[in-house]
Order: C-alpha cells, then sequence, then structure tokens
C-alpha cells in the first residue's frame, strides 16, 4: 500500500467514526526541535531518567535535576507548534476527531489550539511546591536559577554549557561539581520545588487516571500519533481499545509496543501526514 493509499484510509478511518480518541507522543514534537525518547526501534536513548522517588529523599538528585533542567528547558520554552499539533486542533475543531490525550509534557497541543486535551504526564511548564502545592510558572524558576548560578546560563554555541536538550526539559550534560548549585524554593513558603511533572516511578494523579479512562471508554475508535508505545502508561490505552474490539490506527515512525494491535499503520511523520487529513 503506497502512502497516498494510506492516507485515503486514515481519511475513512476519521469518516467511520465519530469519536476518535488521539493518543500522542514524543514523536509529534520532534519537528518543533524537541528530541524524541527512543529510536526507530524502541529503545530509549541517552542515560537513565531521574525516578520520582529518588527526587524527592535527596538533595544531590534534586541538585542534579534542576542543574541539567536550566540548561534543558530553554529549548522547550522555544518551542511552537508545529504543522502536525495545528492539523490535531482543527480536527478537533471540525468534529473529526473527539478528544486528545498525550504524553508529552511540552504543552505545544495546548498552545495549538486543542481543548479536549489530557497531559497524562503533566506539563513542564508549571513547578509544584511539594509542601505547600503552589504551582509557579516554570519561566519565573528559570530567571531565578540564572541569577542565582550565572556561571550555568545557558548561552548557546559560544558559551561554556552547551546541552543536548531532552524531551522532559532537562538536558544531556555532565557537570562536574553540584554541591554550589543553588537549588530553587517555593516563594509562598521555602518548600522543595519539583517540576509539575509524572517522573518514573510515580503514578498518575488517580482523577487524571480516571478521566483519561472514562474518555478511552467513550471512544469509538484510538488513533496513536508520535508515539513507540513502550511506556504502559500509554500503552493501556491500546491494549484497552483492543480488549473491546476498538479499531487502532497509527502514526509513527518505527516500532510500537502494539503493533500486533494496530489495524493500520502509516509510517511516516505525524507532521507531514496530518495536515493532509484536514
Amino acid at each position: 500500500m503506497n502512502l497516498n493509499q494510506q492516507i485515503d484510509h486514515l481519511n475513512t478511518f476519521l469518516q467511520r467514526h465519530e469519536r476518535v480518541l488521539v493518543l500522542t507522543g514524543a514523536g509529534l514534537s520532534t519537528a518543533s526541535g524537541i528530541p524524541d525518547y527512543r529510536d526507530k526501534d524502541g529503545v530509549r536513548r541517552g542515560r537513565s531518567p531521574i525516578q520520582g522517588p529518588d527526587f524527592r529523599k535527596s538533595e544531590a538528585v534534586r541538585r542534579r535535576y534542576w542543574a541539567r533542567s536550566m540548561a534543558g528547558y530553554p529549548t522547550l520554552a522555544g518551542a511552537a507548534p508545529n504543522a502536525g499539533h495545528h492539523a490535531l486542533a482543527a480536527l478537533e475543531q471540525a468534529g473529526r476527531i473527539h478528544s486528545i490525550i498525550t504524553q508529552n509534557v511540552d504543552g505545544l497541543h495546548t498552545a495549538a489550539g486543542s481543548r479536549k486535551l489530557i497531559e497524562l504526564h503533566g506539563n513542564i511548564h508549571g513547578v509544584l511546591c511539594l509542601e505547600c502545592r503552589a504551582v509557579h510558572p516554570r519561566a519565573a524558576i528559570q530567571d531565578w536559577l540564572a541569577q542565582a548560578n550565572p556561571s550555568l546560563v545557558p548561552t548557546g554555541p559560544a558559551g561554556e554549557v552547551v546541552p543536548e536538550a531532552r524531551p522532559d526539559g532537562d538536558a544531556e550534560v555532565e557537570l562536574d561539581e553540584f554541591q554550589d548549585f543553588q537549588l530553587p524554593t517555593c516563594a509562598a513558603c521555602g518548600g522543595v520545588l519539583q517540576p509539575d511533572v509524572i517522573f518514573f516511578g510515580d503514578n498518575i494523579p488517580p482523577q487524571r487516571t480516571a478521566d483519561a479512562l472514562q474518555w478511552a471508554d467513550e471512544a469509538d475508535a484510538v488513533l496513536v500519533v508520535g508515539s513507540s508505545l513502550m511506556v504502559f502508561s500509554g500503552y493501556r490505552f491500546a491494549k484497552l481499545a483492543a480488549q473491546t474490539n476498538k479499531p487502532i490506527a497509527a502514526i509513527n515512525l518505527g516500532k510500537t509496543r502494539a503493533d500486533d494491535l494496530i489495524g493500520l499503520k502509516v509510517e511516516a511523520s505525524a507532521v507531514e501526514i496530518l495536515p493532509l487529513l484536514v
């Protein structure tokens, strides 16, 4: 089946189903300059991610996270929605898709205009106080970090820190000394700050999970976009759809964990295919 035929089949898929749930992953945001977690075989790139329990119990781990986040956040802060994000927003407005659950934390769906959206793993542009639960804008925390740690301000190719950004807002950067790094604290109570995202080793909040599962139950089909589904929190939606005989389609470059469940798979870039469906 050639690409034009696959696009015709995707259009038919959207026409036949009134309540299509779209599940998106990091592959959708690569065209916005945000790197993917995994290669085409679904193998995770780079170092192991920080675990949530380790972040909360170890100040050294928090220093390492915030130092890398300070270097990597400007990539996410400067990212703009790409044609794929805009196409999904247009498809929602036109009533051709019903809702979106994203595994991404970059906030680009909202910026593109999507409204019926669950950010399953949170949003990197917020920072949560673990003591008083206040939420602070991540941009304000970045300004504080830059003032408190001027030697680590990312300045681009000519500067001291040249990070490789990560999809979750930190960076592949190794710093020799972390002990002098100044950690941000809550302006309201002085408490420990954590990005408002779900770390590995942590659970998605129960209400968010319940809402997502309800949307999955209400859907009559699932479209996977830019996700290998290697993480169970995303794979479960394909598994649930298969268990209830709901058709699954996918637009993804490379292998997915649900390849044996997907009835229609287009191995191409989401930013190339989605605008053709509008």
